[in-house]
């Protein structure tokens, strides 16, 4: 490609709205544009790395056997409806009324439509396994995009979706996709590793995230330095580091005046005790009913533990008024003594030690001391529902828990019979009886498995690419643009290397060779030819490496054999 004849957009400024390394160097290198907030487009420099990462993508996932469709974007409501999903996928989704008056959904993601696809065309266990793949847009309006491409409404995901007849074939079909993953990113220059995860909306028995390790990231990593425990904080279980009890015997209930104070810090000023001693009640709102969850002072609730718990499509804090109605008193008063309407009570596990706790008491300026669980008041539901955390203890093997940050690039589901059993989908089997087969998912965000390449992969100058993903493998900068000697030797090499099939460019645009240098460096491709007086004066170009900076002498007449053996080389590192 020659780049006079290429749409080059390179900015010398960090945009203002870009937060992160990744969106600041993907708008300064030309590779997206931003049409709204969540929206952004694609321009020829980050087309280029895209198409090479759903190409690997693309590859890894024949290799494993799967087979790629295309679904429609718009799925009919009524899929949805089937599946249960419909409600409770939250306002995230977009629905679209056609001028017939039918409600449509723009897939946020397409179990459904795969699942119907399964419905349509499959009979018999002798055409199972499948896997089916798409790599296609995606929409979901999401509430706070961010990061450019890594938090967006319109994003390009590669789903797929395994159906087996039995548990071993489901086993086997996710194995295989594992496997598949750890390929892709290892090809794109990801260090990934997979994490337990919450199935969340999807469903199922059991998830993990492929998780990059950035500071950056929204995720939350929980793990154990010793035995390679790793799960998202959504999921984590640990054992707490519990010294609650400090006191050998049960004291008197007793009530006292807390004008005002209402927060664990305040009241742990105003009674100079550790917020160990508390026992917190917050109140939420479960598919429309109220619970009271208690959990230590220090401690925080899980919601995502808790919402699985209960089972619930919707949870959320209580409101002001809902709080004042179930406990009698203003927010920030609530006790588990005397609440109102029978409300349901469920405690983290971390209140069982507590010895002459503190509780609110129910009244607002008021509070109790003295508490004790079993004398003062029951929780016969028990259970783990707060966030685990660093400090906390392996539940493996006893070690003291870490946490660092992490960019999630894919998720892989066993999503069992949650979609073929609502949406009644029967294969017959052997013995000539109708079952449910059994399903996986697999998603890769394509667009942030992009920007996470950028995230770990840039210096001062700008990105580097791996070779793998990289929008030219190679580009020749002639030192003038004006001189005839030094264009027909660059020229030379251009078109020897476009002859076996490398990806050069040539930039021979009418910029400064300074100018030039620089959009290369930001831009991140690998390989610099830089044909100069030395080619003229000496008979030998530099051949410049983008990721550590060294320079290579290299006649002139070596230099094709020289840049493609580099690349070669390069490639190796990304497929072994």
């Amino acid at each position: 490609m020659k780049l006079s004849n290429y749409l080059i957009f390179t900015l010398r400024e960090d945009p203002k709205d870009a937060e992160v390394v990744s969106h600041k160097l993907m708008i300064r290198a030309g590779m997206i544009y931003k049409e709204e907030s969540g929206l952004y487009g694609y321009l020829p420099i980050g087309l280029k790395v895209y198409n090479k990462v759903v190409n690997i993508i693309r590859e890894e996932m024949n290799k494993s056997g799967a087979i790629e469709a295309l679904p429609t974007i718009l799925t009919p409501a009524s899929l949805w409806v089937e599946s249960g999903r419909y409600d409770t996928m939250g306002k995230e989704m977009i629905k679209i009324k056609d001028r017939r008056d039918n409600w449509l959904v723009l897939g946020p993601t397409h179990e459904e439509a795969f699942t119907d696809i399964v419905r349509r065309t499959i009979n018999s266990y002798r055409q199972l396994p499948i896997t089916l793949y798409q790599i296609a847009k995606k929409f979901r309006d999401e509430i706070r995009p961010r990061f450019g491409v890594m938090r967006c409404r319109e994003f390009t995901m590669k789903d797929a979706y395994s159906f087996d007849v039995d548990q071993k074939g489901l086993d086997e079909s996710y194995n295989k996709m594992k496997m598949a993953y750890t390929k892709i990113f290892k090809r794109v220059g990801l260090k990934t590793l997979p994490v337990e995860a919450d199935v969340g909306s999807m469903g199922g028995t059991k998830s993990e995230e492929f998780m990059v390790f950035s500071s950056i990231g929204e995720a939350t990593i929980i793990h154990c330095p010793n035995c390679n425990y790793y799960a998202n904080v959504e999921r984590a279980e640990s054992i707490l580091n519990d010294d609650t009890r400090e006191d050998e015997y049960q004291k008197e209930l007793k009530e006292v005046d807390t004008p005002g104070v209402s927060t664990i810090e305040e009241l742990t000023k105003f009674f100079n005790t550790s917020p160990k001693k508390f026992i917190k009640t917050i109140i939420y709102i479960a598919d429309g009913k109220p619970v009271a969850v208690l959990i230590r002072g220090d401690l925080d609730i899980n919601e995502v533990k808790l919402k699985n718990y209960l089972g619930a499509i919707e949870l959320e804090l209580a409101t002001p008024e809902i709080i004042e109605e179930v406990t009698s008193a203003k927010v920030g008063f609530a006790g588990p003594i005397g609440l109102r309407n029978n409300t349901r009570v469920i405690g983290d596990i971390s209140i069982k030690n507590i010895v002459n706790g503190i509780t609110g008491a129910n009244k607002t300026d008021k509070h109790l001391i003295n508490v004790n669980i079993g004398r003062d008041f029951n929780v016969s539901e028990l259970i783990d529902i707060r966030i685990s955390r660093a400090g906390d203890i392996c539940k493996n093997c006893g070690s003291v828990l870490e946490e660092t940050k992490g960019i999630e690039v894919g998720h892989i589901f066993k999503l069992g019979y949650k979609y073929t059993k609502s949406m009644n989908i029967t294969v017959l089997d052997k013995s000539g009886n109708r079952v449910n087969p059994i399903m996986g998912c697999y998603g890769i965000g394509v667009d942030r498995t992009i920007a996470a390449v950028v995230e770990t992969n840039n210096d001062e100058k700008g990105i580097i690419w791996p070779i793998t993903i990289a929008p030219f493998e190679c580009v020749i900068v002639p030192i003038s643009t004006k001189d005839e000697k030094v264009m027909k030797i660059s020229n030379d090499i251009y078109e020897k290397l476009l002859n076996i099939k490398v990806d050069v460019a040539i930039d021979d645009r009418d910029e400064t060779l300074g100018v030039r240098l620089n959009d290369m460096d930001l831009i991140g491709i690998p390989f610099k030819i830089i044909v100069g007086k030395r080619a003229l004066n000496e008979g030998k170009i530099e051949i410049k490496v983008r990721s550590n900076g060294k320079t290579y002498d290299v006649p002139i007449d070596k230099a094709v054999s020289e840049i493609k053996l580099m690349i070669e080389e390069e490639i190796k590192k990304y497929e072994q």
